[in-house]
């Protein structure tokens, strides 16, 4: 049987502490706005996040076809191309996306 005491208190410490990791960048933000690591972090860490995400979902995806990764590979050189040249992401991932999708429904 489960103790309901034990269980109240076992959910009152979860929220606590989502609670508490929810609010210390809120906290620490006075000190963490003035840090260069922090900055540098801030520029770096984006495009690095958005190009693990996307060599992770090319391989992926070029895993479940035998075509090989060339609609993959056709798709990500046009949104980046696109993004290249008129710097709007929108446009980019949209044309990318539809690309890609096209590809793989007539192929």
């Amino acid at each position: 049987m489960i103790d309901t005491p034990y269980t109240i208190a076992a959910i009152l410490v979860m929220g606590l502490v989502t609670f508490a990791l929810r609010a210390l960048p809120f906290i620490a933000a006075f000190w963490l706005e003035h840090s260069p690591l922090v900055r540098r972090l801030g520029v770096f860490l984006p495009p690095a996040i958005m190009m693990l995400l996307l060599v992770h979902s090319a391989t992926g995806a070029s895993r479940e076809h035998v075509g090989g990764p060339w609609f993959e590979i056709v798709a990500i050189l046009l949104t980046a191309a696109l993004q290249w040249r008129s710097r709007n992401a929108l446009l980019s991932i949209l044309a990318g996306t539809g690309v890609y999708v096209l590809l793989r429904n007539i192929g």
